[in-house]
């Protein structure tokens, strides 16, 4: 396999550069979680960085560089697409697949 030397941009691992495995396009991973092992024997910390293009070129567009942003908050959210993929019904419940009803009396 192929790898790629990536910048980190913020938190920890700001300023560094590690060789990161590429994809079979060449490109590396969109998410790259880092686990730190909590010293006091706990559940490791995991770290986030989201890929981000450097910077475009000229006339194509297309990304000279790939770097990673920190993101602070952890991973996004992976919530289930609905059809008609669109917002919610007013009173359904944020997870569930059934709407919310107030108690019978």
């Amino acid at each position: 396999m192929r790898s790629e030397d990536v910048p980190f941009a913020g938190g920890p691992l700001d300023g560094r550069v590690l060789p990161v495995l590429t994809g079979p396009t060449g490109r590396p991973p969109k998410l790259y979680k880092v686990p730190v092992p909590d010293p006091a024997g706990g559940p490791p910390t995991v770290l986030v960085y989201r890929l981000a293009p450097v910077s475009p070129s000229k006339r194509l567009g297309i990304p000279r560089g790939w770097r990673y942003d920190y993101l602070p908050e952890g991973p996004p959210s992976r919530e289930r697409l609905r059809w008609p993929w669109t917002k919610p019904e007013p009173g359904a419940a944020p997870g569930g697949d059934t709407p919310v009803s107030p108690p019978a009396p």
